[in-house]
């Protein structure tokens, strides 16, 4: 039975850049890259070397823990360089591409195949890694039987790429998409849409699901929020979770037999001069994207958004789960008078500044944290953008101590590190909270395994 969820607790980032919805053609990118990093929890094994010719779809590298789940090239060419950072991490793996792209062959999909089966073919093709699961916010352990599935049809983060465009006239590639979804669990396909808007046309022939609409500011669009409204997580189950565009990739392995990275990203925020649309693979170079686009002055470039992104620069890559680049100007100018500047253009979630008095002005904030890391103090912020039955201070700090038996109390298997992003907005402290709960994450998952 579908469901209302209402969000109180949360906040609207109001910035400028919103990207129009043109789509506009960009220059072939001269160099790709697949990055480990993506993938939190990876060790890579290589499987291919410097100069090696690829298709795209073919394995570059594997997980060590499962060699059966595989990274594939996201386009057809030469692998340039793999390259590697202290210890010998692997950092990226560069591919240049063909001027014509060539496709891995794709079996078949198994449309009449038990659960086994289905994840064999995903697997096979290159697809795996799209599936993610909570708790941990990793690439899902086949190993494992999820209770529920979730996507997540929309996105309320700061600038994010409007899902009901980008992905126009794929409603039959979103359904095929979710077919094979459905083979992956005993329980509901849960698509969770924004209730103060119309819809989606893209899963308008999508059947045998249930959709559910929330209500409310940032953060309603996490897979985390959603999953603790709807689904809760105890210790031992384990919920899939896969984003739109990446069930379009899916539908497009089953129905046209191609793995196709390419998908609709937007270019926004502050720092460009014309926000838009533009089709991309993903690895693309960034600096293609934004040619002739940037505003003077020094600009941070990000791939996603301003608040679980990566600083990428123009010479960065798109990453595997980012539909979005964001510039935004670097706040490294000193500030006249500091944290002491009552200048009406500045942003305040409370009442000390005058942006209460205008809710829906937006604004163009740059890097600046107004301050540097101090003590730890309870200031009752985080409570206030943190839309989880969770005490957040408690459990970062267990995080901290390194004290699995609390954060497992307080509820680390419910959260990922994107559910804490508005909290660092807000932290009076400074604390790079997103970082503190990656690391206990990996710490419960390696006690875990």
């Amino acid at each position: 039975m579908s469901k209302e969820v209402r969000i109180k607790r949360g906040l609207n980032l109001k910035l400028k850049g919103k990207a129009e919805k043109q789509i506009h053609s960009i220059g072939a990118p001269s160099v790709y890259a697949l990055l480990p990093i993506d993938f939190p929890g990876l060790t890579p094994k290589m499987l291919v070397k410097e100069g090696d010719e690829v298709r795209a779809g073919q394995p570059v590298f594997c997980d060590k823990r499962d060699e059966r789940i595989v990274y594939c090239a996201p386009v057809s060419g030469e692998v340039a360089s793999i390259d590697r950072g202290p210890k010998r991490i692997i950092e990226a793996v560069r591919i240049l591409p063909d001027s014509e792209q060539k496709y891995e062959e794709v079996p078949n999909w198994p449309a009449q195949g038990k659960k086994e089966e289905v994840q064999q073919w995903l697997m096979a093709c290159g697809a795996w890694p799209f599936v993610r699961q909570r708790p941990y916010a990793v690439v899902a352990d086949p190993a494992q039987t999820p209770k529920s599935i979730h996507i997540s049809c929309f996105n309320s983060a700061p600038l994010a790429a409007d899902l009901e465009f980008a992905l126009h006239s794929m409603e039959g590639l979103f359904a095929a998409g979710v077919e094979v979804l459905k083979k992956l669990t005993p329980g509901k396909i849960h698509l969770n849409v924004d209730g103060s808007e119309a819809t989606p046309r893209f899963i308008s022939e999508t059947k045998g699901v249930e959709v559910n609409r929330f209500f409310g500011p940032h953060p309603a669009s996490n897979i985390g929020v959603q999953i603790h409204h709807l689904d809760p997580l105890n210790k031992g189950e384990v919920v899939w979770y896969v984003q739109p565009q990446d069930v379009v990739l899916i539908g497009r392995l089953a129905n046209e037999h191609r793995y196709e990275t390419e998908r609709t990203a937007a270019v926004c925020g502050s720092g460009v001069d014309k926000p838009h649309y533009v089709k991309a693979r993903i690895g693309a170079q960034l600096l293609p994207l934004l040619h002739n686009n940037l505003k003077p002055g020094k600009q941070r470039v990000i791939s996603g958004d301003v608040l679980t992104g990566r600083k990428a620069g123009s010479e960065g890559f798109l990453g595997t789960y980012h539909a979005q680049v964001t510039v935004i100007p670097e706040g490294d100018q000193p500030e006249f008078f500091g944290w002491l500047s009552l200048d009406p253009k500045k942003f305040s979630i409370s009442r000390t500044l005058f942006a209460w008095l205008n809710p829906n002005k937006e604004y163009e904030l740059d890097t600046n944290m107004h301050g540097e890391e101090r003590a730890f103090v309870v200031s009752g912020e985080y409570e206030k953008v943190f839309p989880f039955d969770l005490y957040p201070v408690p459990l970062i700090k267990a995080i901290m101590a390194e004290d699995i038996d609390r954060m497992e109390r307080l509820g680390i298997y419910e959260v990922a590190e994107e559910d804490f992003a508005l909290c660092e907005v807000v932290c009076t402290s400074k604390l790079p909270l997103q970082e503190t709960v990656r690391h206990g994450l990996d710490l419960v998952r390696k006690e875990m395994m």
